[in-house]
């Protein structure tokens, strides 16, 4: 009986090479890809505290008085009767016109929809109404707080009442623009760009989200990249 040399084939070191330099170039790509998306979520986020800092400097040289702090008199004025923009926050600090954004930073139930008793609700109400930034004017509205690029809520709250005890050792400024819900791979690339790369000082510090007011602001080297956090930066 005739025995037959049987033949292998299979692939060449150079084949094996080939297949590998490919392999890598896709892999690069893939995280090349991510790098630009996750650096253009951080330019995004930045790009919100500035612009919120910069919506309180327009309407106050446009109008002499902060957003969310008028007397009906003035919105009148401002905006038109027809316009309905309230100004009856908690107590009477509207009518007096007091010369503060009275209120937290995340005033507003779940689903977004703003809470007339505060004038950091109203706040965005208004710059709205003054055409300084897009979105609903009413309070009602379920999309009426803003949100960032990860979903999570932005707001603006005066120093001195109660952020104060919020993030402690925060450096002082006349505003803080906080926004919530940000995951920990950002949040250092936000510190760095903004302030000193250090989350717990300087002008730009970071809770986890969710903590209560007078929580200690989270070191820089105990951010974890997956964990949501609320990051306020001092104007």
């Amino acid at each position: 009986m005739n025995q037959f040399k049987q033949q292998q084939s299979g692939f060449t070191l150079v084949e094996i090479a080939i297949v590998l330099v490919i392999i890598g170039l896709l892999l690069g790509g893939v995280l090349k890809g991510q790098e630009l998306i996750n650096s253009a979520k951080v330019k995004n986020m930045i790009g919100d505290f500035r612009s919120v800092s910069s919506l309180v400097y327009a309407y106050q040289d446009r109008f002499k008085v902060f957003p969310g702090d008028q007397t009906q008199a003035q919105l009148d004025n401002a905006f038109g009767v027809a316009a309905g923009a309230p100004c009856t926050p908690a107590g009477a600090s509207c009518a007096l016109n007091n010369g503060r954004i009275d209120g937290t930073w995340d005033a507003g139930n779940a689903s977004g929809a703003g809470v007339a008793t505060d004038e950091t609700s109203v706040f965005w109400q208004h710059v709205r109404l003054a055409n300084l930034t897009t979105g609903p004017t009413a309070l009602a509205d379920t999309a009426f707080r803003p949100r960032n690029a990860d979903g999570g809520f932005i707001g603006i709250e005066m120093s001195g009442v109660a952020l104060a005890p919020y993030i402690s050792t925060l450096t002082r400024g006349s505003f803080f623009v906080c926004s919530a819900g940000i995951l920990g791979r950002y949040v250092r690339q936000i510190d760095t760009t903004m302030d000193d790369g250090n989350t717990a000082g300087g002008s730009v510090q970071v809770v986890v989200a969710g903590a209560a007011r007078g929580t200690a602001a989270v070191a820089t080297t105990a951010i974890n990249d997956g964990t949501q956090y609320t990051v306020c930066a001092a104007f």
